[in-house]
């Protein structure tokens, strides 16, 4: 799809005093590795350096979008909650996880994966007590996707996060009752962990050319939630379905990206090379749209049908020529 008349990236809105860049704050160029730090979302309420446009990004969004937010809001007062004295066994973890996710997949999950949280997973100046995470996708509805970067997107995707924090509730909520401890993490606007990270370590995709998770069957057009919990679950691997073979070539997000904030080569970032987002062009253009999108509506992966017949062509020419990669 081509996004229909984005708005050009020009701002009625500045800072008097500039902050720190935020690519900088990233980690963009650092060669020794350590956590991610918050730049602009942060729902911990703690301080932000770009706290003003965050601010301003809340102030501007539409009813649309603000309605399935308090909604999300009240819903997540549930996201953490008594456990149940009484402990059910979970001595087979492998058991225990087919169990999660028929339960994950009963409340509405389309995609779900396990994971052990790493220490990139979490933010700076942040802590977990939990040794798993359980990973949940569910696609946003095409129909209103392909009409980014307009209000009408906007509100699909809050209303696919308010739909998933729905399934990560009642599965935390599901989980305390056995007996185990569990969080839910449906909040859009950053917390303690990375969503991205967590997800490509339970195998529900790759990261892409346009700093998004891409998955086999959906594309990106699907949104994370996540519940940790302690529960003795076996973990998922993380997968290889042929995003780089894709990305390394394709240059659709580049050229529909109005801001520019898209790159064709890797970055180095906080020690590891990989894809990465302009921060300080994508983020202005991020607010005046109330979240964009273009990038992940614009990948060929996204589109409904094409993702597993893409990454079997990819898969196939590349152990046809020999160049199998190593994951």
């Amino acid at each position: 799809m081509k996004p229909s008349d984005p708005p050009p990236p020009e701002y009625a809105f500045a800072y008097h005093s500039p902050p720190a860049s935020g690519n900088d704050i990233n980690g963009l160029g650092v060669t020794e590795s350590r956590r991610a730090e918050h730049v602009f979302h942060d729902a911990t309420g703690g301080p932000l350096p770009h706290h003003a446009l965050d601010a301003f990004f809340s102030y501007i969004n539409p009813w649309g979008v603000v309605r399935h937010l308090l909604a999300n809001t009240w819903r997540l007062r549930k996201q953490d909650g008594p456990v149940n004295p009484e402990r059910v066994a979970a001595n087979d973890p492998e058991k225990m996880a087919g169990e999660i996710k028929a339960e994950a997949t009963r409340l509405g999950a389309e995609l779900v994966g396990i994971t052990e949280i790493t220490d990139e997973a979490i933010y700076e100046g942040h802590e977990v007590s939990y040794r798993y995470a359980i990973c949940i996708g569910l696609s946003m509805d095409r129909n209103e996707m392909v009409h980014v970067p307009q209000t009408r997107a906007a509100v699909e995707v809050m209303r696919c996060y308010r739909r998933v924090s729905r399934i990560a509730v009642e599965l935390g909520e599901k989980i305390r009752s056995m007996g185990w401890p569990a969080r839910a993490y449906g909040n859009p606007n950053s917390t303690d962990i990375l969503h991205i990270p967590l997800a490509i370590q339970a195998g529900l995709g790759q990261l892409g050319k346009h700093g998004s998770i891409i998955n086999r069957t959906f594309g990106s057009n699907f949104r994370l939630a996540a519940v940790l919990t302690d529960l003795p679950l076996a973990t998922d691997r993380p997968v290889d379905i042929g995003v780089d073979d894709l990305c390394l070539t394709c240059r659709r997000c580049v050229i529909d990206c109005p801001p520019q904030a898209l790159s064709d080569e890797k970055q180095l970032v906080r020690g590891t090379t990989k894809w990465y987002v302009d921060f300080d062009k994508c983020v202005p253009y991020f607010v005046k749209t109330f979240g964009c999108a273009i990038c992940i509506e614009v990948c060929p992966w996204s589109e409904p049908g094409r993702g597993p017949g893409l990454s079997d062509r990819l898969l196939a020419r590349r152990s046809t020529s020999g160049n199998d990669r190593e994951d």
